[in-house]
């Protein structure tokens, strides 16, 4: 099934129309606007000096959400680039959920008192998951599980670390808590602009029962339309923004 606007994004709207959601992302590293391919710190490309006024740019394009990520944050374990993220909360009036680094109670309450959204956390819900069961009912809706699968098997620390936890058989540890949804990242896809991989998405959303966000390898509009087919309520795209090859109000249209 597709999910709607009002569930993924627990809006009071009272029309159902159902619809994949598209949330544009916005790495930072060091302070700029960055792309990495498959998670290699030593690949980013960056594509903007100011965060802030990319997410504003994203807003005048349409976009209905944002996903951030502190890709510093994700690697040093603890919120580097926690002001440009604020900033980006303050230059938009469209909801953001952030990721990287989220590893205790006090950052999550920051970020949701500072406005964010949603917080994703993964390295943590793996490595600690009585921890994350505590935040998630201490949360209820605002917390998204982030789980990152290299060969189908659960990366951490900023995708440094592959565990051989099977990424749908943590997912499935997680189905009893009030979770937002799932960002599902196939490392091996992202950024490298050939297509997400389609199968495990769709495994992943079976598995759950929750909203699956895909994210990695979204590089053309066909791709939207068959996550869309396959039951996917959102999709993360990144690079293929930045490079062009997508225009996001073309892309709106087709998860309409």
């Amino acid at each position: 099934m597709l999910y709607n606007k009002a569930a993924y994004l627990h809006s009071p709207l009272s029309t159902l129309h159902f619809f994949m959601l598209l949330l544009p992302a916005i790495d930072i590293l060091n302070g700029k606007c960055v792309r990495l391919k498959q998670g290699d710190y030593g690949s980013e490309t960056v594509y903007a000096d100011d965060p802030a006024e990319m997410a504003r740019h994203w807003g005048r394009c349409g976009a209905e959400y944002l996903h951030v990520v502190d890709l510093d944050g994700a690697k040093d374990k603890e919120p580097v680039n926690r002001q440009f993220v604020y900033e980006i909360v303050n230059a938009v009036d469209i909801p953001v959920e952030v990721g990287g680094g989220i590893r205790n109670e006090k950052t999550i309450r920051d970020y949701l008192d500072a406005g964010i959204h949603r917080v994703v956390i993964g390295t943590l819900a793996l490595k600690e998951p009585g921890w994350f069961r505590e935040m998630s009912e201490k949360f209820p809706g605002k917390l998204v599980l982030g789980i990152d699968a290299k060969n189908g098997r659960a990366a951490t620390e900023g995708w440094l670390e592959t565990s051989q936890t099977p990424a749908t058989e943590l997912a499935q540890t997680f189905i009893d808590l009030p979770l937002a949804a799932l960002v599902y990242t196939d490392i091996a896809k992202d950024g490298m602009m050939e297509g997400p991989n389609f199968d495990e998405m769709a495994a992943m959303q079976r598995a759950v029962p929750f909203p699956v966000v895909a994210s990695g390898g979204v590089s053309s509009l066909e791709d939207i339309r068959k996550l869309k087919q396959l039951g996917l309520p959102a999709c993360i795209i990144g690079k293929a923004l930045y490079e062009g090859t997508i225009r996001l109000e073309d892309a709106l249209i087709v998860s309409r």
